[in-house]
């Protein structure tokens, strides 16, 4: 070997030992499984930690805080949520920042907010018991925490022991984590300074998940499963592929479907099956009640949906329960926009067939939560946040009121020959229809998935067309209308009917029956050829008649008599246009949505036996002195 060989091999050997040093020696035996891979390298333009958060009864609630590299004097905005924290910045695999938030913390983050998510207690990282909607500290539970105890623990944590924020913490969350941001205005912590629920959880019983006046929501089992399987584990039920109006239909009443596949086993199941009426069990976990025993002191703004199909009661009943407690309208204000549940959070161009101008979500998020925040948080400038704002669908622009409900109450009266008039008929009349439980009208067209979000989300803007020539559906219209027809509220059904059964289901559809003709839907920005006689629902809503003298007390219906139900559809900023025609659909069922009444009066619904499901005759009446009615808030044009 010559002098200068060896002189390059001395040369290499640093380098080939600098190259190998810190590295295992393998070979083709060595295990390839490692413990744990770091996804946020040191090249992200983020910080992230996950930290146990200590209750005050010794409970640690696992806690992901994640905020862009460089921030200093940040504000906190905290969601509490059921739902997995450790996914909810697992958008995407990534280095940046923007990619693995959700879309609509993309503003915040970039803008210096400190985001941190939480699981409640009980589900997937953090230690303790679960239990669904969990009450109060009171009557139904005696214990000394609950939600609200858990926020204001973590949010005292978090302004201690997070050195980057300026000590001001505000809180969001839609569905779910609504109803933990309303939770933690009960006895508020100092550092709290703005809220925004979303389409909060409210009254499970009254028109939020699990019942809506009475008549059960089925896929509520479904959710059940998911949420109480473990930690949160179980990922849904298992019923396979296939029609769930065939399923539910064949099963029999929901109690017996919930046997046949075991649902029965899970004690919130059991809450809802021993518990069909509105008694205390329901009624003292109303988190409007309870708000409305308190005084109102961090400034709110409450999101909703206007085609909310999971939780539409909930936000406009904490507005009616706070809004009194507002005196210099400043605090509270009450956002009704043009999405599905949750849609506040995604993308706002449209929903089903509908096409809006632009994306709203986002607009709203940018023109006026995302300042909402900064003044309280940052100390900007008073945005003036309006007390109410509302989308007017039918011609796609925001409305801001100061009061809500902000139009006045109009009748709209059911009429001879199924027509609709804002002129109440002398005489008197009705028409007649059979409800057969053995045939219950779908909720949407078949064949039915209500696991499939295609078919789910968006099916409160469903073309009902599909059910219009039904025979146990009553179609009534107006004339097409010479002018712009502007609803700004909750309409409210005034129903005179009777039934030849001892118990009765009552469904009350709004729709906007556009022209059957294509020009008019360019003018929307409508896909044209869709639209063209389209009959959007503008509110669907269900009534259980057995609950018309109270809803903690069922009774049976007297065969034949004639007697007057009310109630509200969803609240709605909706403009009929000229050209257009008003329908009000009635039918008695609203299948496998909600749980078939069996039209025999029994003690529990839920363990109906087959031979209490029996056809009865449904009798609508107008005019005279039973003259059925929607009560439309129309707005001054």
């Amino acid at each position: 070997m010559t002098r200068i060989r060896l002189a390059a091999m001395a040369a290499l050997l640093p380098l080939v030992l600098a190259a190998s040093a810190g590295a295992q020696t393998v070979t083709p035996m060595t295990p390839d499984v490692v413990k744990s891979y770091d996804k946020v390298r040191p090249q992200a333009n983020f910080i992230r930690r996950e930290v146990m958060i200590p209750m005050r009864d010794g409970t640690k609630l696992y806690t992901v805080i994640v905020m862009r590299k460089g921030t200093r004097n940040g504000p906190i905005l905290l969601s509490r949520t059921p739902y997995d924290a450790k996914s909810s910045v697992a958008r995407v695999a990534s280095q940046d920042i923007d990619e693995i938030v959700p879309a609509m913390d993309i503003e915040f983050v970039d803008d210096g907010y400190i985001r941190v998510y939480q699981d409640i207690r009980g589900l997937h990282n953090s230690e303790g018991e679960f239990i669904m909607n969990r009450p109060i500290r009171g009557p139904l539970n005696t214990t000394d925490i609950d939600e609200a105890t858990d926020a204001y623990d973590t949010i005292d944590w978090l302004v201690k022991n997070v050195p980057e924020s300026n000590g001001k913490v505000g809180i969001i969350g839609s569905s779910y984590l609504g109803f933990t941001s309303l939770m933690a205005e009960i006895d508020p912590h100092p550092a709290l300074k703005a809220a925004v629920p979303q389409s909060p959880m409210v009254d499970g019983w009254m028109g939020d998940d699990w019942f809506h006046n009475g008549a059960y929501r089925q896929p509520s089992f479904d959710y059940v499963v998911e949420q109480s399987t473990g930690k949160a584990e179980a990922g849904g039920t298992a019923t396979g592929v296939g029609d769930d109006y065939t399923r539910y239909l064949e099963a029999g009443s929901a109690g017996d479907f919930a046997r046949k596949w075991g649902y029965d086993t899970y004690p919130f199941s059991q809450k809802l099956m021993q518990n069909p009426a509105y008694t205390d069990f329901w009624s003292l976990q109303a988190v409007d009640k309870w708000l409305a025993a308190r005084p109102l002191t961090v400034p709110t703004m409450l999101v909703v949906g206007q085609w909310d199909q999971e939780d539409s009661y909930g936000a406009p009943a904490v507005y009616r329960a706070w809004e009194p407690k507002d005196t210099k309208n400043d605090k509270l204000s009450l956002v009704i926009g043009p999405w599905r549940h949750s849609g506040v959070n995604h993308y706002g161009y449209g929903l089903g067939d509908l096409t809006f101008t632009g994306d709203t979500a986002r607009e709203f998020r940018v023109k006026y939560l995302k300042p909402f925040f900064d003044h309280y948080l940052k100390d900007a400038p008073d945005p003036k946040t309006p007390p109410v704002l509302t989308y007017a669908t039918g011609e796609n622009h925001w409305d801001v009121s100061q009061n809500w409900p902000a139009g006045n109450p109009v009748k709209l009266y059911l009429g001879d020959g199924f027509k609709l008039s804002f002129q109440q008929a002398s005489a008197g009349g009705h028409d007649d229809y059979v409800s057969d439980p053995s045939k219950p009208v779908p909720f949407i067209p078949r064949p039915i998935n209500m696991a499939d979000p295609f078919q789910w989300k968006p099916w409160l803007v469903h073309d009902q067309r599909f059910v219009s020539d039904r025979p146990d559906v009553l179609v009534y219209q107006t004339e097409v209308l010479d002018k712009p027809v502007h609803i700004m509220g909750a309409p409210l059904v005034d129903l005179f009917a009777a039934t030849s059964g001892t118990d009765s289901d009552w469904v009350v559809k709004l729709i906007d029956v556009y022209p059957n003709t294509s020009s008019e839907g360019a003018a929307q920005g409508s896909t044209v050829a869709e639209m063209a006689g389209f009959e959007l629902p503008i509110g669907i809503e269900i009534f259980r008649g057995r609950y018309l003298h109270g809803f903690d007390k069922p009774q049976a219906l007297t065969p034949g008599k004639l007697e007057e139900y009310k109630w509200s559809l969803p609240n709605v900023d909706h403009v009929f246009l000229p050209g257009h025609k008003i329908m009000v659909q009635v039918q008695s069922s609203l299948f496998p949505l909600y749980d078939r009444n069996p039209q025999t009066f029994v003690p529990n619904i839920f363990n109906a036996k087959p031979g209490d499901y029996k056809a009865a005759t449904e009798s609508v009446y107008h005019g005279g002195k039973a003259a059925s009615a929607i009560v439309l808030p129309i707005a001054d044009q």
